[in-house]
């Protein structure tokens, strides 16, 4: 287990940085990708030989395009939701000798070459989840998934108890300690609400969050529309955190502590 130090010359970086080798593990949730998983798990190899792709009961070929690849394939029986899929890559994480898991959506939104920045951050932060961050860049989001994303930020950093920068990025660092505290039965929500809960959990067990920015892509980017609905995913969320609320007692010193900067 380990780092391995080296020029990453598909990254163009000027410099040499800190690459995750078998230390690092990637999950990488999918559901009907096939345009785009190739791409987005062999880039990921790139980073690490731990590559585990979720195909969450794809219609088309996405599973067979990645069993094609030198990475772990996991075919879960039906459309089970992005948790399910989270879930499962996790649990095949746990099994590997690695200190950190990076997750990344399979559709293209996310650039396999900033995985490097993420897991980067996460192993000098410790004891932190790490958030790839689109926010930086406003301008290239569309404006009712900002508003949803706003939105859910607040909530999510209010029960957190500290601030949350793009709750609703699935470009993750988590340690591995974490992972294995989490118990997975316990948590309620499905689908993107699911991550939210996850950070809210994080926070209560200790770990709080950082984030790196990381390009928002959009307008044609990606190859079919989001899976991500902002009204119903929001309102699903706002309740579940509203609840999480209320059973810590509105939880008023987060509320302050959610209103400082990051740190």
């Amino acid at each position: 287990m380990g780092f391995s130090k080296s020029v990453v010359k598909d990254l163009a970086l000027s410099t040499d940085v800190w690459v995750p080798n078998s230390a690092l593990a990637v999950v990488i949730p999918a559901y009907n990708e096939a345009a785009t998983i190739a791409a987005v798990a062999d880039g990921a190899l790139h980073m690490t030989p731990h590559v585990i792709v979720v195909d969450d009961g794809s219609q088309d070929d996405t599973a067979e395009i990645a069993q094609q690849l030198d990475v772990e394939v996991i075919r879960l029986g039906g459309n089970k939701g992005k948790a399910a899929a989270l879930i499962a890559g996790f649990q095949h994480a746990m099994t590997l000798d690695v200190q950190g898991v990076v997750t990344l959506d399979g559709d293209g939104q996310h650039q396999w070459s900033d995985i490097v920045k993420v897991a980067e951050a996460g192993f000098l932060a410790g004891n932190r989840l790490v958030i790839g961050s689109r926010l930086h860049q406003p301008e290239n989001f569309p404006k009712s998934r900002l508003r949803a994303n706003r939105i859910a930020n607040f909530w999510i950093s209010w029960a957190a108890g500290h601030r949350v920068a793009d709750s609703q990025s699935g470009f993750r660092y988590y340690p591995i300690s974490l992972l294995r505290q989490i118990d997975f039965s316990s948590l309620r929500s499905g689908g993107f609400v699911f991550e939210s809960e996850l950070l809210i959990k994080a926070a209560h067990a200790g770990y709080s969050t950082i984030s790196v920015p990381i390009p928002a892509l959009y307008d044609g980017e990606i190859f079919r529309p989001s899976h991500f609905k902002p009204v119903r995913d929001i309102t699903q969320i706002v309740v579940m955190v509203a609840w999480a609320l209320i059973r810590r007692g509105m939880n008023p010193y987060g509320l302050y502590r959610s209103l400082k900067p990051e740190v």
